[in-house]
């Protein structure tokens, strides 16, 4: 509906508005006659302004969607997403109706494994880097860790904390590592 259809739309409802008001018991034939050929010409202003068919349902998405006439609103769509909830309420989650093709020769998603991230507490214990704690999901977790261990009563001579993201980084160290002959005396 464009603007001067919504003005003349709008004008010729107030003016039936105002026939409204007047109407009594004693009301002439000739001013009905006028009532009437103003109904006629606000319905005739009505029918060229509507362009689109009348809603088949009381639901605004889909105002012209397939009607049930169960349902509250007459939507077909809306009532069957509905009753698909109240469904899973009752019996839970449906279970997954799509058929099993066949064996892909590449895999499929759910057999490769997914990539995990880790931070790797490690220390050195004078002849290589071992693991000294769980590995971490959180890097914070995981530096507190360490800080820790290096308060303890037997701290190692040096920390790292590894990045592990399907390839290993380190990611800082703390201390420095010295190689230890385990021998005494230097092997002699």
């Amino acid at each position: 509906m464009n603007h001067a259809q919504l003005t003349a739309l709008g004008r010729a409802l107030r003016l039936l508005g105002e026939h409204g008001e007047a109407l009594n018991a004693d009301t002439p034939d000739a001013r009905l006659h006028e009532v009437r050929a103003d109904l006629r010409r606000a319905l005739d202003l009505l029918e060229e302004s509507v362009t689109t068919a009348a809603p088949s349902t009381r639901c605004a998405e889909h105002p012209n969607g397939p009607v049930d006439t169960a349902a509250p609103d007459l939507c077909l769509l809306c009532e069957t997403r509905r009753r698909a909830a109240r469904r899973s309420e009752i019996n839970g989650p449906a279970a997954n109706p799509q058929p099993a093709t066949g064996p892909s020769r590449y895999g499929v998603r759910a057999d490769r494994p997914q990539p995990q991230q880790r931070w790797l507490p490690e220390l050195w214990n004078g002849q290589e880097w071992q693991l000294c704690g769980t590995p971490r999901r959180d890097r914070r977790e995981a530096e507190l860790f360490i800080a820790a261990q290096r308060r303890g009563s037997r701290p190692a001579m040096a920390y790292r904390l590894v990045h592990e993201f399907t390839d290993y980084e380190v990611l800082r160290v703390w201390g420095t590592p010295v190689k230890v002959d385990i021998e005494p005396l230097g092997n002699l």
